[in-house]
């Protein structure tokens, strides 16, 4: 199976189908996409600062962590999944929207960035654990997060105003002939052209 013969079948699917058709499910399942992005990025928000020495200087770095990613991921996991519902809806769009591709590339970006954390400046966190600011790589690490996340929400965005829920719809049959459907065709007796509504 193709990549688009898949995605066709992701539209066709039941769920899929529900959501398109319901009138308040796909308005419910966006906003609540918003409102687990919204506290994804809060929360990075505050490890972030904290790391560039801005905010929460006083407070134990491995102990904020300790508190505030659990919700992080918590979140993460809910707007994953209401992201998925509203893929699948419209999953060919999506899948050949720039901004949509832009995103996804930022989110595994930000996941290697994390990554890139935790084998160096999260290797000594008991060495500036309590310092008003973090090493140099753990702040370029949360200068690189900061950038990204915006840049993540901004793309979401984006895709909102470049896509729809409609589904991709097929071209017009060759045979209709728009031109002669408003401009009319000539009577054969030779009176006022007219239109298929006429003839009618």
């Amino acid at each position: 199976m193709d990549i688009t013969a898949f995605l066709k079948s992701l539209e066709a699917s039941g769920l899929a189908t529900r959501i398109r058709d319901a009138l308040w499910l796909f308005p419910l399942i966006e906003s609540t996409h918003v409102v687990g992005l919204s506290m994804v990025f809060g929360t990075i928000l505050i490890i972030d600062l904290r790391l560039l020495g801005i905010a929460s200087t006083r407070r134990s770095f491995k102990r904020m962590a300790s508190d505030i990613l659990k919700w992080t991921w918590a979140a993460f996991a809910l707007t994953a999944l209401t992201g998925t519902l509203m893929f699948v809806t419209n999953a060919r769009v999506y899948y050949h929207n720039f901004f949509f591709r832009t995103k996804m590339l930022l989110l595994v970006l930000s996941g290697i960035n994390m990554l890139v954390f935790e084998l160096t400046a999260g290797r000594s966190i008991h060495r500036w654990d309590k310092a008003p600011s973090a090493p140099r790589a753990a702040k370029a690490v949360a200068a690189l997060s900061l950038a990204m996340w915006i840049s993540i929400i901004i793309m979401g965005r984006l895709i909102g105003f470049t896509t729809t829920r409609a589904a991709v719809l097929a071209p017009p049959p060759t045979s209709v002939n728009f031109d002669d459907f408003l401009q009319g065709t000539p009577d054969k007796s030779g009176g006022t052209p007219t239109t298929p509504l006429d003839r009618k």
